[in-house]
């Protein structure tokens, strides 16, 4: 039995990640700040303290004796950051040099980080793990720069690391109240109010969407298995390729939704096509795509359901407005 420490334990991937380590018999402590976290998603059995990852002291002292540390929280807005960089980069960049930080000074096993395949940005889709990172907003700049930092400390103080590259995860827990982020959570939540989902631009842009469990199995070995140190790693399919138009039609049939969408100009820098090929994935890790889209999907509407449509919290500052800002999120539109 290990003892692993999470950091975003109420959010989405970090509970489900808890969830998957406690039903292995492992020890689970955890940190949150609540930003985008949500008290109902941290299972029983994780010893949890509401703490910002800045704050590098009391993480440090939270993070004794763990054997691995996951870095799952992030402010994992890439179109917001184009408009709330300092904010983002202070959460992306200023956050995980704190945990890497803490974590090699308890002499940790392994940190596992959770990066994203904005770092790939301007690249030519399908994107590859040894492809140069080419970020085109603040949060891709901000998860290569943590990248960039967690090597250069692990390498220094002997610290093992693997670098996980997830692609837009969905699942039940996905906060769904968020305008900023979550373009399927914001899909479901608005189209069970009856209100129009939203397409900005032609809803041309192509994407895969990773199902919650896949992921999970991905991260699980990540924690352990020795030949994996050191190594990038795409985890969710590279089938299954569908537009954002595709994706409103899927959440219409799922939900009885019957109207059109409501189009909105592009949002700048948003990338067009963002799909990564995961051939490295099953040689080192053995992934299979098990949840198909309209699976997932249809999960995570049985469970906004469930749990109720809520009202959109614009619950962080956009620092820059002028007339390439969104006007769904000027004019609180959701």
């Amino acid at each position: 039995m290990a003892k692993i420490f999470i950091t975003g334990v109420a959010g989405f991937l970090g509970s489900h990640l808890a969830d998957a380590m406690l039903a292995d018999g492992h020890q689970v402590f955890s940190v949150d700040n609540m930003i985008g976290g949500d008290p109902g998603n941290i299972p029983a059995g994780v010893h949890f303290v509401q703490c910002d990852c800045n704050k590098r002291a009391l993480l440090q002292v939270y993070m004794e004796g763990a054997d691995v540390v996951y870095h799952c929280a992030a402010t994992a807005y890439e179109g917001l950051s184009v408009f709330s960089p300092h904010i983002v980069t202070q959460n992306i960049v200023g956050a995980s040099v704190a945990v890497f930080s803490a974590a090699c000074a308890n002499k940790v096993k392994r940190i596992v980080f959770c990066s994203s395949m904005a770092r790939y940005g301007r690249g030519v889709p399908p994107f590859l793990e040894f492809d140069p990172p080419a970020p085109q907003d603040p949060y891709g700049i901000g998860k290569v720069c943590a990248e960039n930092m967690l090597v250069n400390l692990c390498k220094t103080h002997g610290v093992e690391y693997v670098i996980a590259v997830p692609h837009n995860i969905i699942g039940p827990r996905q906060k769904y109240d968020d305008p900023f982020r979550n373009v399927a959570s914001i899909m479901i939540n608005r189209a069970l109010q009856g209100n129009p989902p939203v397409i900005y631009g032609d809803g041309q842009q192509r994407r895969c969407f990773s199902y919650i469990d896949d992921c999970l199995f991905c991260l699980k070995k990540m924690a352990f298995a020795p030949h994996v140190v050191g190594h990038v790693i795409n985890i969710g399919p590279d089938e299954g390729e569908v537009t954002i138009r595709d994706l409103f039609n899927k959440v219409a049939n799922l939900t009885g939704y019957n109207g059109e969408p409501l189009s909105m100009p592009d949002r700048p820098q948003e990338v067009k096509v963002a799909v990564c090929n995961s051939d490295k994935a099953r040689e080192m890790l053995g992934y299979e795509t098990k949840t198909s889209l309209d699976q997932g999907l249809s999960k995570m509407v049985d469970f906004i359901r469930a749990r109720g449509v809520r009202p959109f919290d614009y619950h962080l500052p956009i620092e820059i407005i002028n007339e390439k800002t969104p006007r769904t999120w000027v004019d609180r539109i959701f």
